[in-house]
């Protein structure tokens, strides 16, 4: 099955606060000169791309060899497969998109795809090249669209049996168990994504704009963390603090428009 499809970002990176670099003699925003360890600076029009496939040994790729791998730019999915979304390892899934039909003749193919997800309650598989690089995009229906996420190839993905392999078996006490259940089902609450900020991020931007106003900023004392040597009486003195309040689900509003935001384009 095969349906020309346009694909939008769904995550908003342009709120995200980056910093330059400054010389703070002149103020002045620094420029990355491409520099030859050995000769000194080289124009960067100059440079090829290589491979280091050995420690400071290159294989070097030329733009024709390059252009001859190229996956040509294509606006059309093709799905292969449809599977259970619980079949999906969480550790495959990775960036969102919205998916949207590529024109006005594909909104009936792409309305069909969309409903018999829904009715099935299954996930599609489907390829398509993006940035020169064939993708695996797993769809789903929401509302009256459909969601897509690229799914991380098997080699990126670390087998956790590698990591948690080495945490070694401990008989566990059935009674810290208990509290701790009790902990989780006094904490229960619904998930409101209206609760969670980005900490960090808020931070910043009263930092910067502190900064702007003329004020001088010092680091507070780094607080000393506790160390917790009774697990038992630790779990005990939570289950005996107070419940947070239940939170109420906030109204659900539509995702912000992102003002200049582009097609992208299934290429």
């Amino acid at each position: 099955m095969s349906c020309p499809i346009a694909l939008y970002g769904a995550v908003n990176h342009r709120r995200d606060i980056s910093f330059h670099l400054i010389n703070p003699d002149t103020n002045n925003r620094i420029k990355m000169v491409p520099t030859d360890p050995d000769t000194g600076p080289v124009n960067r029009a100059d440079l090829v791309k290589g491979y280091e496939f050995e420690k400071d040994r290159y294989v070097i790729v030329t733009p024709d060899e390059l252009e001859a791998v190229r996956q040509e730019t294509t606006s059309n999915l093709d799905i292969e497969s449809f599977v259970d979304a619980s079949d999906i390892d969480r550790l495959f899934w990775d960036e969102p998109y919205f998916l949207l039909p590529g024109d006005d003749n594909a909104i009936q193919a792409y309305s069909v795809v969309r409903e018999a997800l829904a009715r099935t309650n299954r996930i599609a598989l489907g390829r398509v090249v993006m940035h020169t690089r064939e993708r695996l995009l797993a769809l789903e229906p929401s509302g009256k669209g459909i969601l897509a996420y690229t799914l991380r190839m098997r080699d990126e993905v670390i087998d956790p049996a590698t990591v948690f392999g080495g945490i070694s078996d401990q008989k566990i006490d059935a009674r810290m168990v208990d509290i701790a259940e009790k902990i989780i089902s006094q904490s229960k609450a619904p998930f409101d994504t209206a609760t969670f900020r980005d900490r960090y991020e808020e931070a910043l931007r009263e930092l910067v704009k502190r900064k702007q106003q003329g004020e001088s900023i010092e680091a507070p004392r780094p607080e000393q963390p506790s160390n917790v040597i009774d697990l038992m009486e630790a779990l005990r003195r939570s289950l005996k603090a107070k419940p947070a309040e239940a939170v109420k689900p906030a109204h659900k509003t539509a995702p912000s428009k992102v003002k200049g935001r582009s097609r992208k384009k299934a290429s």
